[in-house]
């Protein structure tokens, strides 16, 4: 079937776009006299244009991680490759883009030390399942935290719009929820996992 390689491709286009967003984030534009307009929108919201860049290839990076996943279960190809790059590519796009917008002081700096620290226990822990050849699946708390991180990213990214325009902070919201289910989904795994500690 002419779609079965499309999930790995999708997750391959994710990788590449992750890698554009961070180019652009850290790249010293203005070095080069390259300098993004920003406009001012009812002498509330911010807009820069770089922004605004990032934040649609964020989206559209974003619905790659939705529509991999949803094409292999419908086409039965949940291949090895999969299994392994599309964590990783959630990890690049999410977590390098929180730890960025917190260095340009857009969030604090507890959202992407809560995230990074999970996905790093978590990911030692399914390290030390696979070697007894057991994986446990991705809980709802988990994926409901991915998408509340990608909402409050891509809201972030455009500057809050339109909720910014009304004076709230929706963006700060998704981000807020995200990090506590980060915790809690982290703590789902550690229970679950919980006999191989034991080991």
């Amino acid at each position: 079937m002419k779609n079965e390689k499309l999930p790995n491709r999708l997750t391959n286009l994710r990788l590449i776009l992750s890698l554009i967003i961070i180019f652009i984030l850290l790249f010293p534009f203005n070095m080069l006299n390259i300098n993004f307009k920003k406009y001012l929108i009812n002498s509330i919201v911010i807009i820069d244009t770089k922004m605004i860049i990032v934040g649609i290839l964020f989206i559209i990076s974003s619905i790659t991680d939705f529509l991999d996943g949803h094409l292999a279960r419908k086409y039965n190809n949940i291949s090895d490759y999969g299994k392994l790059m599309d964590p990783i590519a959630d990890k690049i796009l999410v977590n390098s883009v929180l730890i960025i917008l917190s260095a340009y002081g857009y969030i604090h700096p507890i959202v992407p030390i809560v995230v990074v620290i999970r996905d790093i226990v978590i990911n030692s822990l399914r390290m030390l399942a696979a070697s007894s050849g057991v994986a446990e699946p991705a809980g709802i708390t988990g994926k409901f935290k991915t998408t509340f991180l990608m909402l409050g990213i891509a809201l972030k990214l455009f500057g809050n719009l339109p909720f910014g325009l009304i004076n709230i902070a929706v963006d700060d919201f998704f981000l807020i929820a995200g990090t506590v289910l980060c915790i809690i989904s982290g703590l789902e795994y550690i229970k679950a996992y919980k006999k191989y500690l034991k080991n």
